[in-house]
C-alpha cells in the first residue's frame, strides 16, 4: 500500500512548492542592480536582518527619504493635473532611461516652476476679483449717490422753509435730513463708506453697525446679480453691495473695524459722477488686461502640466521601484569588511537556475570583479507556503486562504474545493433556470476579462470579477442539479421523456387529488415531473434531499480523514496514522457510514424500514429484535459489532499517542546529562538561532490535554458535522418553495386576469423577486453555507492552516498607493 502511494505521480496544487533558505553575499557595487533584477524576476522573498533597528538607523535611509520626497512631488503634479482637468497619459511616450539623480533635478525644477506659476496666478486672480468687486461697487453705489443727490435738489426748498430756519437745527436734525441739507457733504459733515459683503452676513452686519453708531447711520444695500469669487477665500458666493452714510470721524473708525471683522471689502467711490465714470473706465481696462494675462498664464501652465503628464506614469513607476529596492537593501547587513552586503531569503527550488542567471547578469552589467555568492542554508523555521495558481484556480485558493494559509507542504484543500464547493452550492441552489441566469452573468465577466482587468472597479464588482470562474462552475452545477430536481423557475418539464405515472383510471381528470399509479419504467434522469403538485410531493422530496445530504456529508468528511492519512504519510508520522487516522475512520463509518449504507440499501430494495428507529435503538437496545425495520440478514450482529468498534475507537484516539510520545522522548534523552559549556567548547557550526541549542521540555500533561480536546472534538463533531450537512436539504427546499410561491402566487395569479396592466405588473414583480431575492440573496446565502461546510466540516479533519504566505519581492506587485 505504501509503495503504491509512493509511486503515485505528484498532483499540481496538492502540495506547496518546495522552498529553500538562501544566503546571498553581494558586492556593494552590484547590490542595487542585483536587487532590481530579483524584483523583476519576482521569486525571492527577503528576510529582514535589521528588524531590531528603527527605519532611521538603517544604512540607506537617506535614499529612502529622497524617494519619498520625489513621490511627494509626483503626487503634487498629479493633483495639479487633476485640478486642471487634464488627463495624464496612461501609455507614456518612449524615452531613454534616466538616472535617479537626473530625475530628482528635473522634478525639483518642475515643482519650482509650477509653484511660481501658481503663486503668480493666485495673485493675478486675487487682483482680478478685487477689481471685479470694485466695478460692481462703482455701479451699485454710484446709483445710490446719484439718486440721493437728485432727491436732495427736489426737496431742498421745503426743508429750508420748515426746518433749516430753526436755530437749533444742528443739534436736533437727523442723519437723513443732514444728508439732504444744501451744500456739499464735506460742509455738512456727512460721509459714506461703500463696499461688498457676503449675503449670509448682511443682517448681522447691519445690526452691528446700527448698535455701534447708536442709529446715526443710513444703510443702503443692493444684491449682486450673479455669484462672484471672494478674493481671499477663492470661493464662489452670493454678495451684497452696501453704502453706509454716517457723520464723524469716530463713527468712521468704528464702521471700518466692523467691516474688517465681517470680512467686508471696502472700496472708495467718489461722489462726482465724472470721476466715477473715469474710474470705471480704468477698472474695465485693467480687467481686460488681467483677463488676457490670466488666459496666457493658464495656457502656459496647462502646457507645462501636459508635458509632465506624458512622463508622469513612468516617473511614478520608476520612483516606486527605486524606493522598493532601497527598502530591500535596508533589510540586508554589511559584512565585516564593509565591502559586501549579506542577505537571506526564501525562494522556490524550481527558481534556483533563474536566480543564478539573474545574479550573474547583475554581476556582468555592474562590471563587478567579484561574483555574487549564492549559498543554500539549513532552514530551522518553517518555510513559507507558495502555490502556483492561474486565473482559474486563484479564486478557489483564495477561498481556502481566507480560512488560513496552508502549513508548508500540507495537503491543499483547494484541489478538491474546485469541484466540491460549486457542487455543494448547486445542491442548495438547484434550478436550471436560475443557473442559466448565473451562467450568462459569468460568461459576460469572462468575455470582458481583458478589459475589466485593467480598470478600477468598485469593491463589490471587483469581488465579483475575481470570482468569475467560481461563478461559472456554480452556474454549471446549478443547471445540472436543477435538471436532477427538474425545476425551471420551479416549473417541471418532460425533458427526458414521458412520466412513469398516470391516472388511476381513464376517467380521472384531477391527478393531484385522485392519485397516480406507476405504469412504466422510471423517469430516466432526475425527478419525475409528475411529483410536482401531487399530495406526496413534499414528503418525497424531503426524504430524497435529506438522505442525499447525509450521503454527501459523510462522503466529504471521509475525504477529509483520508487526506489526513496522506498528510501523515507525507510527513512520516506513523503515530498519526495508527492512533488518529485509523480510529477516526472506524468511529465515523461505524456510525454514519453505516447510516449511509442503510440509506442506499433502502433505496435499492424499496423497504419501508424506519431508519430513525434503527439508529436510535442501535444505541438504546442493540440486542433487541429489529422486526419490520430489518433491511438485510445479519443486521443485528453487525450493528452490535459496529457499536463496539465505535466505543473502542474513542480510547484508541485518546490514550496511546500521548504515552508513546512520552516514551519516545525519554528514550531519546536517556542517559544524557546537561552541564554548562565554555564558549571554546561550543560547536562553532551551531548558529545562534539554531534549533540544536534549544531542547524543549516535554510536557506530558499539555500533550495529553491537547489529545483529549482533539478526541472529544472529533467525537462530538462527527455528530454535529453530519447534522450540519442537513443544511443542504433545508436550503434546497427553501429555494424550491420560494420559487414556487413567486411563480404561483405572483405570475400565475396575475396571468389569470384579462387586464394587460395587471399582467405586466405581475410580470414585473416576478422578475424583481427572481433577480433580487432568488438570484442575489439566495445566491449569497447558498455561497456562505457552502463556505461554512468547507471551512468547518471538511477542512477541520486534516487542515492546520497555520502557515504563512510566500511574498516575494516583485515590482509587479508594488501597490498603487500614496507611499
Amino acid at each position: 500500500m505504501e509503495q503504491f502511494i509512493h509511486n503515485l505521480p505528484p498532483m499540481d496544487l496538492m502540495r506547496s512548492e518546495k522552498m529553500m533558505l538562501v544566503q546571498l553575499i553581494i558586492p556593494v557595487e552590484s547590490a542595487h542592480r542585483a536587487i532590481s533584477y530579483l524584483g523583476e524576476l519576482g521569486l525571492f522573498q527577503f528576510r529582514d536582518l535589521n528588524a531590531d533597528k528603527s527605519p532611521f538607523q538603517r544604512t540607506f535611509v537617506n535614499q529612502v527619504k529622497r524617494c519619498g520626497e520625489m513621490s511627494r512631488k509626483l503626487r503634487f503634479f498629479k493633483d495639479q493635473i487633476n485640478k486642471a482637468g487634464l488627463l495624464s497619459s496612461a501609455h507614456p511616450i518612449s524615452e531613454p532611461d534616466i538616472e535617479l539623480e537626473e530625475l530628482e533635478i528635473q522634478l525639483a525644477e518642475h515643482e519650482h516652476e509650477l509653484i511660481e506659476m501658481n503663486s503668480n496666478s493666485e495673485k493675478l486672480c486675487q487682483t482680478y476679483n478685487e477689481l471685479l468687486e470694485f466695478k460692481i461697487v462703482l455701479q451699485k453705489a454710484g446709483g445710490f449717490l446719484v439718486s440721493s443727490n437728485g432727491h436732495a435738489v427736489v426737496e431742498e426748498r421745503e426743508l429750508s422753509e420748515n426746518i433749516y430756519s430753526n436755530d437749533n437745527y444742528g443739534e436736533t436734525a437727523s442723519l437723513l435730513e443732514q444728508e439732504m441739507m444744501p451744500g456739499s457733504s464735506d460742509q455738512s459733515g456727512l460721509r459714506f463708506i461703500s463696499g461688498i459683503i457676503t449675503k449670509s452676513k448682511v443682517l448681522r452686519f447691519e445690526r452691528m453697525l446700527f448698535r455701534a453708531t447708536r442709529g446715526n447711520m443710513l444703510f443702503n444695500q443692493a444684491p449682486v446679480d450673479e455669484e462672484i469669487m471672494d478674493p481671499l477665500s477663492t470661493e464662489t458666493v452670493e454678495k451684497i453691495v452696501f453704502v453706509v452714510f454716517f457723520s464723524g470721524e469716530q463713527a468712521r473708525t468704528k464702521i471700518l473695524k466692523i467691516c474688517e471683522a465681517f470680512a467686508a471689502n471696502c472700496y472708495p467711490v467718489p461722489e462726482d459722477i465724472s470721476k466715477q465714470r473715469q474710474i470705471t473706465r480704468e477698472v474695465l481696462s485693467r480687467l481686460s488686461e488681467l483677463e488676457t494675462t490670466l488666459d496666457a498664464g493658464t495656457r502656459h501652465r496647462n502646457k507645462a502640466l501636459t508635458s509632465i503628464g506624458f512622463h508622469l506614469a513612468k516617473w511614478i513607476y520608476m520612483v516606486r521601484r527605486e524606493k522598493a529596492v532601497y527598502d530591500i537593501l535596508n533589510m540586508l547587513n554589511f559584512d565585516v569588511t564593509k565591502k559586501c552586503l549579506v542577505g537571506e531569503g526564501w525562494c522556490p527550488i524550481f527558481a534556483k537556475a533563474q536566480i543564478h542567471e539573474v545574479l550573474q547578469r547583475a554581476t556582468f552589467d555592474s562590471n563587478s570583479q567579484v561574483g555574487i555568492i549564492f549559498h543554500v542554508m539549513d532552514a530551522v523555521e518553517s518555510s513559507p507556503t507558495y502555490f502556483r495558481t492561474n486565473h482559474f484556480t486563484n479564486a478557489f485558493q483564495e477561498i481556502v486562504d481566507a480560512y488560513g494559509v496552508a502549513r508548508y507542504q500540507e495537503a491543499n484543500p483547494a484541489v478538491y474545493t474546485v469541484i466540491t464547493f460549486p457542487f455543494l452550492f448547486a445542491v442548495m441552489f438547484g434550478d436550471w433556470g436560475h443557473g442559466i441566469c448565473l451562467l450568462l452573468g459569468a460568461l459576460v465577466l469572462i468575455a470582458r476579462e481583458s478589459r475589466l482587468s485593467t480598470q478600477k472597479l468598485g469593491s463589490f464588482m471587483e469581488m465579483l470579477f475575481g470570482g468569475r470562474y467560481v461563478l461559472l462552475l456554480m452556474s454549471l452545477f446549478s443547471i445540472y442539479c436543477g435538471l436532477i430536481y427538474n425545476e425551471f423557475f420551479s416549473v417541471p418539464f418532460h425533458i427526458f421523456g414521458g412520466s412513469a405515472y398516470k391516472c388511476r383510471d381513464t376517467t380521472c381528470s384531477d391527478a393531484n387529488t385522485v392519485g397516480l399509479v406507476k405504469y412504466r419504467d422510471p423517469y430516466p434522469f432526475g425527478v419525475d415531473p409528475s411529483w410536482r403538485g401531487s399530495r406526496s410531493e413534499l414528503p418525497f422530496l424531503n426524504s430524497l434531499k435529506m438522505k442525499m445530504s447525509i450521503l454527501l456529508g459523510v462522503g466529504q468528511m471521509n475525504l477529509g480523514i483520508i487526506l489526513s492519512y496522506f498528510n501523515a504519510h507525507f510527513f512520516g508520522s506513523s503515530l498519526d496514522i495508527r492512533y488518529q487516522f485509523v480510529p477516526q475512520m472506524i468511529f465515523l463509518n461505524c456510525l454514519f457510514g453505516y447510516l449511509s449504507l442503510l440509506i442506499i440499501v433502502k433505496w435499492c430494495t424499496g423497504s419501508q424500514a424506519d431508519l430513525y428507529h434503527v439508529m436510535i435503538y442501535m444505541f438504546l437496545s442493540p440486542t433487541d429484535d429489529l422486526g419490520d425495520n430489518q433491511l438485510f440478514r445479519g443486521q443485528r450482529p453487525l450493528q452490535i459489532l459496529l457499536l463496539l468498534l465505535a466505543i473502542v475507537a474513542v480510547p484508541w484516539m485518546l490514550l496511546p499517542k500521548p504515552f508513546i510520545l512520552k516514551k519516545l522522548h525519554s528514550e531519546r534523552f536517556q542517559g544524557r546529562t546537561y552541564r554548562m559549556l565554555d564558549t571554546s567548547e561550543m560547536d562553532i557550526d551551531v548558529e545562534p538561532d539554531s534549533a540544536r541549542q534549544h531542547h524543549e521540555e516535554f510536557n506530558f500533561s499539555e500533550v495529553f490535554v491537547h489529545q483529549m480536546i482533539h478526541s472529544i472534538e472529533f467525537v462530538l463533531g462527527a455528530v454535529s458535522n453530519t447534522a450540519s450537512y442537513l443544511r443542504l436539504w433545508a436550503l434546497s427546499l427553501a429555494h424550491s418553495e420560494l420559487s414556487t410561491v413567486f411563480y404561483e402566487k405572483v405570475l400565475l395569479l396575475a396571468w389569470g386576469y384579462d387586464n394587460i396592466v395587471i399582467r405586466l405588473l405581475g410580470l414585473a414583480v416576478f422578475a424583481f423577486a427572481t433577480a433580487f431575492i432568488l438570484l442575489m440573496m439566495e445566491t449569497l446565502s447558498a455561497f456562505l453555507h457552502a463556505l461554512r461546510l468547507h471551512w468547518v466540516e471538511f477542512q477541520n479533519k486534516f487542515y492546520h492552516g497555520d502557515g504563512y504566505k510566500f511574498k516575494p519581492f516583485s515590482f509587479a506587485s508594488i501597490a498603487d498607493d500614496d507611499d
